[in-house]
């Protein structure tokens, strides 16, 4: 009989720490609505009590996200589960998840807490989240560094105060399969009302197993995995939630399990969340990566064109790779634009629809041909724009085998138009540098990647740069045809975020990142 997991999509929280991936409240939305297209049963939207941007984007979500549950991380702490409430019950469908470490290293060192004050306080969080909603998480974290005796006996107490879900964590992806497979086993073993919950894991990358923790976990009992879209998250990242569902999907034969995923929008929703937080996915990255159904070899060619399952255990169309379909022209109105836009599952504002179809004339104007592609990168660059401080007015480069690199540039900084000359090492280079002068930043240039949205030399080039600046780090992303344009927009992107988060901090914003 088949089993199906649950989806407990945290991309939104534990997918954000990663370094440079920080969201907007707008981005944030946006990236929850495609997650409810993609069939996710529960939205991590964020951790209410850690800012008032968490706060606001758990409270959005909860208001306009329908289908999967809203999900707030909240320490076991009051204040944590009254704001969490707070920001959840406007939505139809909620959860709390309260968590607490379990490990004597923790405890020790981090929480102070005895063994028996941690149970209590788990105990007494949890008995508060249920007086507030019925769905209840509680995560025992650091799990798998702690002793396993003490980690039944918890869960049997959390259980019996009304968790319905209880989460394994691997936080420091310290567990291997078999012992990770072992522990959860031990719980269905040696906790009397196991079966009452959920049990959900989750699993960290830093030994590069995070995947195969979570399946030898399901094979084992567990019922809800804990995932991020393309893997992202702190450190090495979380575990990938197209392995899993593919994974899943592709041997049913061993683990008897699946999961509700549209998998057709899996390329879909990889590409949104890697465009916004500006974290390129690596060529061989399972499922998702551009290699992930290239195949060079002459025997391996040779095979697929006479049957493609000798080389191909999975179709690219099952996870929505399929040839990109030019969908609109120079000539398409206001009303075909938007209802094309609602046909690939976006619903824009008169305000966004306007900026959005501003820039659509101009890139038809540049290119014969716009494909679906382009669509989701003017939308999702025009929903993820945050109060720009800098905003390019224009710039011009002069470069060629015989000059030295110039640029003049024109910028709008907080109402102030400033222009500028300066020269780099080449035409992009003097770009920045004259940026960099206007602006008088004092970031680092981390990162800097370049990617064709889709074929043909008038393809739009799509810029991604990561920046730190006083120990923040940030994404930029920008696409235009012309690549000097969309490196602009990149840098100018990532400085707005850098001057953002500043503003935020300067407020009292900080954001506590734990499990």
């Amino acid at each position: 009989m088949e089993r199906m997991i649950r989806i407990f999509d945290t991309t939104l929280r534990d997918g954000e720490q990663s370094p440079g991936a920080s969201m907007n409240v707008e981005e944030k939305v946006m990236v929850a609505k495609q997650l409810a297209r993609l069939g996710v049963d529960i939205i991590e939207a964020g951790f209410a009590y850690s800012s008032p941007g968490d706060f606001e984007a758990v409270r959005r979500i909860a208001l306009e996200v329908e289908g999967p549950t809203v999900c707030s991380l909240a320490r076991a702490r009051p204040e944590d589960i009254d704001r969490a409430w707070e920001a959840l019950k406007g939505a139809p469908k909620a959860r709390i998840h309260t968590f607490l470490s379990t490990s004597d290293i923790h405890l020790k060192h981090q929480f102070r807490m005895t063994r028996e004050e941690a149970k209590k306080r788990a105990v007494e969080m949890v008995q508060r989240a249920r007086s507030y909603m019925p769905d209840v998480e509680f995560s025992l974290m650091d799990a798998s560094r702690s002793d396993q005796a003490y980690v039944y006996e918890v869960i049997e107490a959390v259980i019996a105060a009304g968790a319905g879900t209880i989460n394994i964590p691997d936080t420091v992806g310290y567990a291997v399969p078999q012992e990770f497979g072992a522990l959860i086993k031990g719980i269905f073993d040696k906790v009397p009302n196991a079966k009452q919950a959920v049990i959900s894991v989750h699993c960290h990358n830093d030994l590069g197993v995070a995947v195969a923790n979570s399946l030898a976990a399901i094979v084992n009992g567990a019922g809800q995995v804990e995932c991020t879209i393309n893997g992202i998250g702190e450190r090495a990242g979380n575990t990938s939630l197209e392995e899993i569902v593919m994974g899943l999907r592709t041997r049913k034969d061993f683990y008897h399990a699946d999961t509700g995923i549209r998998t057709e929008e899996i390329a879909k929703t990889s590409r949104l969340v890697s465009k916004i937080t500006g974290m390129v996915v690596q060529p061989n990255k399972a499922i998702v990566g551009a290699n992930a159904f290239a195949h060079t070899s002459g025997i391996h060619q040779d095979g697929l064109l006479k049957d493609k399952t000798t080389y191909e255990i999975m179709r690219p169309e099952s996870i929505g790779l399929v040839e990109s379909k030019m969908v609109m022209g120079k000539l398409s109105g206001r009303h075909a634009f938007r209802q094309r836009l609602e046909d690939l599952g976006y619903k824009l504002s008169e305000e966004e629809l306007n900026h959005a179809f501003e820039r659509f004339k101009k890139l038809a104007d540049q290119k014969k041909e716009i494909f679906e592609e382009d669509l989701e990168v003017i939308v999702s660059e025009e929903l993820a724009k945050m109060t720009e401080r800098i905003v390019l007015k224009s710039f011009h480069v002069e470069s060629g085998t015989n000059l030295v690199p110039t640029a003049t540039v024109e910028l709008n900084i907080d109402g102030q138009v400033i222009k500028e000359s300066g020269t780099g090492d080449g035409p992009v280079d003097a770009v920045y540098r004259t940026i960099a002068a206007i602006t008088k930043t004092k970031s680092k240039l981390l990162m800097f990647g370049v990617n064709a949205i889709t074929g043909g030399t008038d393809a739009q080039g799509e810029v991604s740069v990561r920046v730190e600046e006083d120990g923040r780090t940030v994404s930029g992303h920008g696409a235009d045809t012309d690549i000097i344009m969309a490196a602009a927009r990149a840098y100018l992107n990532a400085l707005n975020r850098l001057a953002y988060m500043a503003s935020k901090q300067a407020e009292g914003e900080q954001k506590v990142r734990l499990i």
